[in-house]
């Protein structure tokens, strides 16, 4: 999975007092939208057999004593670092083989062949090689004997096969591309030609190095994010998907297009949780989907609407995605210093995404939910506003110097007391052996990305083609900022296409990121620029998963659906390029009164953005002061005192243009009613 958290079956499918009352069909036109064929359609990790019998129940077991092992060692101590990694790996090799056929053709209910169990045995033996013989390992390092190579050798392939199932081709198939570019590094063109490596070499590296599968990544995913998968799988058997929306519709329901501010909220909240695009469009879009339909939206921007609001939430804190913790792994700060430089892009995202709602809904005229539809903030807060609690308990701990793995252990010991406190959040034993089987099955398709991309790494830093990239891109851009950033970005977009979040920060911020590290750009600005472009990839056409998947439950052009999509997101297009060029954004050298200015022109650049992609503001805008509002939002979020000001004018100038424009359709519109009322009475 993409990130911390998600649903992957109907039957999981959170379903609201909201939702009841609102009485959406979560259909179009007579056929019901099947969740499981349209997760399994858009998501490769949703399309797991449907096990019965002793077969799921040995799943159920594996699943529960991967996620009781990675509770404990959090709270009591982890083992070293390759080795904690070598159970990870172990225990999330089994599970891919017994949970995932080798083509998507297998029957999604047929039982476990015979070869997977093997293959199974097999992982499991390579990647638990490493912990029986670690101190003989350590004692012999550089020197590997024939059996080393072997389970080496074992652990490359089981692990590329896994991969590949769980995943998609393209993750595997970068990472043999690696290590074929290892091998026949002196056959290669001069640009990207090397001395070349053998075979022993390169499995010695990738398996018993601490550079390659079990580097940084996996040693990551083996701590901080499966302790925050688990804890969002906690927070689901709480009921707080359940609660989110209902507390979005109690906020934003009643509002001008409530229903589209309703998605924006409850898929960014629940986004931040589960930090998959793609499986959190499949779920609140469920609902929010066919709920903006029935106001009147256009089916292609109801599904782009989800599949925007969604994939931000990758880039809100306070739990973001993996990425995340890799990124604060790479550059060597805490956690929440990371969080913190992504609070305002991830403000200026959300700001424009609902600015943009709002002038569609009042271009169509659309109006909210009424009152009595949705439910009372105040009782709903009272009987289940606790459920937040863990989420700012997360935050605290944070604050309080807290490592990310003691938050998440702490926030889940949190969750396990408050849901106590109310009869229908309970987590009783049953329901705590659920989401640990939950949260083991969320972490293992991380777990893949992270092993495998970290042959990857392993080959840059084997090969050093990494610094051949970045050389090769200020080259080709002539050594021009501007043009080493747009550049940048087309590798992260290209880079990022198919991959799940983890793998694809990683690989961005390996390949790509040093481009920016040559022109002096701060380091989080640049893994924070490529961020948000590997993210992007899934709103970006032809290969926009998380846009198909809303065009899927909206019944819409998927194609259509996909521009739309990158139409709403183009301020998280633009963004990364002002915190670049700004860096006290990301609370990088901050001078607070320059900080307050750049925030407040930022939001007033991204709010006039919204009339250039929407065309519409109190009247519709010409095409001339559409142009004219970009180059406006352009000189509002490029940092600078004249820029500001001409920013500030263009927007009060279309600001009495079309308030003038407003008052005299209004006028016209009188005038018509009382001449059509004059023509009745006659």
């Amino acid at each position: 999975m993409n990130g911390l958290c998600k649903v992957s079956t109907r039957e999981e499918f959170i379903v609201s007092e909201t939702e009841i009352k609102t009485a959406v069909p979560l259909q179009e036109g007579d056929q019901k939208i099947d969740l499981d064929d349209l997760m399994r359609k858009y998501d490769t990790e949703a399309r797991f057999r449907a096990l019965e019998g002793w077969q799921s129940k040995l799943v159920t077991l594996i699943a529960i004593a991967m996620s009781c092992f990675h509770f404990y060692t959090s709270g009591f101590g982890l083992l070293l670092a390759q080795k904690q990694g070598a159970v990870h790996l172990a225990f999330t090799l089994c599970l891919v083989f017994l949970l995932y056929p080798a083509t998507s053709k297998q029957s999604k209910t047929s039982g476990i062949p015979f070869y997977d169990f093997i293959l199974g045995a097999v992982g499991v033996a390579s990647a638990m090689y490493l912990v029986v013989f670690f101190n003989e390992l350590t004692t012999r390092a550089g020197l590997p004997t024939q059996t080393d190579l072997v389970m080496g050798f074992l652990l490359i392939v089981t692990l590329l096969e896994a991969t590949r199932r769980i995943s998609n081709p393209v993750l595997p198939c970068l990472a043999v591309a690696a290590l074929l570019y290892c091998y026949f590094g002196r056959s290669l063109p001069d640009m990207i030609a090397h001395r070349g490596f053998s075979v022993p070499r390169i499995v010695n590296h990738m398996y018993l190095g601490t550079e390659g599968i079990f580097g940084t990544p996996l040693e990551v995913s083996s701590t901080f994010v499966f302790m925050f998968i688990l804890f969002g799988s906690v927070l689901e058997k709480t009921g707080l998907g359940k609660f989110i929306i209902d507390l979005s519709m109690a906020l934003a329901g009643w509002s001008t297009g409530g229903p589209a501010k309703v998605a924006v909220v409850s898929s960014g909240l629940m986004g931040t949780v589960s930090g998959s695009s793609v499986a959190n469009v499949c779920t609140t879009g469920m609902f929010t989907i066919p709920l903006m339909k029935s106001v009147g939206y256009e089916p292609h921007f109801a599904g782009a609407v989800e599949a925007v609001a969604s994939t931000g939430g990758q880039i809100m804190p306070p739990v973001m995605g993996a990425g995340a913790f890799i990124m604060a792994q790479f550059l060597g700060v805490p956690y929440l210093e990371v969080a913190l430089a992504a609070v305002v892009p991830a403000l200026l995202y959300y700001f424009a995404v609902m600015v943009q709602v709002h002038f569609e809904a009042t271009r169509l005229g659309l109006k909210g939910i009424p009152w009595a539809q949705l439910p009372p903030l105040w009782p709903l807060l009272k009987s289940k506003g606790f459920l937040l609690i863990p989420l700012v308990a997360i935050i605290y701990f944070l604050i309080a110097g807290y490592t990310p793995l003691r938050a998440a252990f702490n926030g889940i010991i949190v969750s396990f007391v408050l849901s106590w406190l109310n009869k229908e959040t309970r987590l009783t034993p049953p329901r705590i052996m659920e989401a640990f089987e939950s949260g083991a099955r969320g972490a293992i398709g991380v777990a893949c990305a992270c092993a495998t991309v970290g042959m990857v790494v392993g080959m840059g830093t084997l090969t050093g083609l990494a610094l051949r990239i970045a050389n090769a891109i200020v080259t080709l851009a002539g050594g021009s900022k501007i043009l080493t950033l747009f550049y940048t970005m087309l590798a992260s977009i290209v880079l990022g296409t198919g991959l799940p979040t983890t793998a694809n920060f990683i690989v961005t911020s390996t390949m790509a990121a040093p481009a920016l590290f040559k022109l002096g750009v701060p380091a989080k600005a640049a893994y924070m620029f490529v961020f948000y472009f590997g993210i992007a990839a899934d709103l970006t056409p032809p290969v926009a998963l998380a846009a198909y998947a809303g065009s899927g439950i909206a019944g819409s052009d998927p194609m259509k659906t996909g521009v739309t999509a990158f139409k709403l997101a183009l301020a998280g297009f633009l963004v990364p390029y002002v915190y670049v060029y700004n860096p006290m954004l990301l609370f990088i050298d901050v001078v607070p009164m320059q900080m307050i200015q750049a925030i407040f022109t930022a939001l007033l650049g991204v709010f006039l953005l919204a009339m250039f992609t929407i065309g519409y503001f109190k009247a519709p805008i010409a095409w001339y002061l559409r142009l004219l509002a970009f180059g406006g939002a352009l000189a509002l979020l490029v940092p600078g005192t004249m820029s500001d000001a001409g920013g500030i004018a263009v927007l009060v100038l279309i600001y009495l243009i079309q308030t003038a424009k407003a008052k005299r359709i209004a006028k016209k519109r009188a005038a018509e009613a009382v001449a059509e009322e004059t023509d009745k009475s006659e």
